[in-house]
């Protein structure tokens, strides 16, 4: 099982017009947490693109770029690419742009999105969300497919039989497909033979496992086996367990509820907090906490990558998300890897 770090990028907005001084120093924060994940031995970081003052990553691809030169052998990947507000020919270009920088580390995770901010900014209509995706995915598809392209939609121009450039160093760049909680989604990702992201927020793991049957059941039908399927949720590890929790709950609450606000959902407080901790896809605690529900996950998943998605924000946060990164790459990794390769072994 592959281990890895997500992040949107949680930003203190500045709300200037220029001399952003928050944004620059969370993005120098971002890049020496992706080196550091690198340096400890993480498989994948992964970063998330929104189009909102409390989120500093708009373009994964540029970040990911300035992180490929200072990593070695880490994946890069988005988290996702919000594929239906975007231009599926520059999403194809700017990442294969990023897999010859990388020397082929480069990884898409394309989504519809949970925020809808990019549809005004880049004036698409929401009405379109669903029919957007399923057009923009077979076209990004296609391209990963075949150098030269003939290509005919209905919301962007046609492509008459002209190259898409420049290629990646993979023989193909591997495209995911995000997913929270809905089944033709996940059925969706089967049929077409991707490798699925499931995003797990709230309530239990285990109401996860029908969606992944879906998934699994979608690919057999479709003639496929053996792809791969990464879960994510919201992460924090500290050298014990109550400085996890104390640590964690202030920047998840605050998240969580502005967030919810929009969205309408009841205030969280730190009795909700816990109950998602101890019960729920929250993975907060010591290392050998964190190693026990990981390893829950793989049992109830048999997945093959997990992203832990990190919150930060303040200043004052980023030696703590240094910390959880390196305990994260030191301590629960390697006992994972080693579990899992026993388990492996002996079946």
């Amino acid at each position: 099982m592959e281990l890895g770090i997500s992040s949107f990028g949680e930003v203190i907005p500045d709300q200037v017009a220029g001399r952003a001084l928050n944004a620059h120093t969370r993005m120098q924060q971002l890049l020496e947490e992706i080196k550091l994940a690198d340096q400890v031995g993480l498989d994948v970081f992964a970063l998330g693109e929104h189009h909102r003052p409390d989120f500093i990553i708009s373009a994964p691809e540029v970040i990911l770029a300035a992180a490929a030169t200072q990593t070695k052998t880490i994946r890069l990947s988005s988290a996702v690419t919000v594929l239906s507000s975007a231009d599926p020919v520059r999403v194809y270009q700017n990442f294969a742009s990023l897999d010859l920088i990388s020397n082929g580390r480069a990884e898409i995770m394309a989504g519809r999105g949970s925020f809808i901010e990019s549809f005004p900014l880049f004036g698409y209509d929401l009405n379109d969300y669903d029919d957007l995706f399923t057009e923009k995915l077979e076209l990004l598809m296609a391209i990963n497919q075949q150098e030269v392209v003939s290509w005919q939609g209905h919301f962007r121009p046609s492509i008459p039989n002209v190259g898409v450039y420049p290629r990646p160093y993979q023989p193909t760049l591997p495209i995911w497909l995000a997913v929270g909680g809905t089944p033709a989604s996940a059925v969706r990702a089967g049929s077409m033979n991707l490798p699925m992201t499931l995003a797990m927020l709230g309530g239990t793991p285990d109401r996860f496992v029908p969606l992944v049957n879906m998934y699994r059941q979608a690919a057999r039908k479709a003639g496929h086996d053996q792809i791969p399927l990464a879960v994510n949720s919201h992460f924090y590890v500290a050298d014990n367990s109550q400085q996890a929790a104390n640590d964690f709950y202030p920047f998840y609450a605050v998240l969580m509820n502005r967030i919810g606000r929009e969205r309408g959902w009841p205030p969280l407080g730190r009795e909700q907090y816990e109950y998602l901790r101890q019960h729920g896809p929250l993975l907060v605690g010591s290392p050998q906490q964190v190693i026990d529900k990981l390893l829950t996950f793989h049992e109830l998943f048999q997945n093959t990558r997990y992203l832990a998605q990190l919150i930060g924000g303040q200043s004052a946060d980023h030696p703590k998300l240094l910390r959880a990164i390196e305990l994260f790459g030191t301590q629960v990794a390697p006992v994972i890897r080693k579990e899992l390769a026993a388990t492996q072994q002996a079946i």
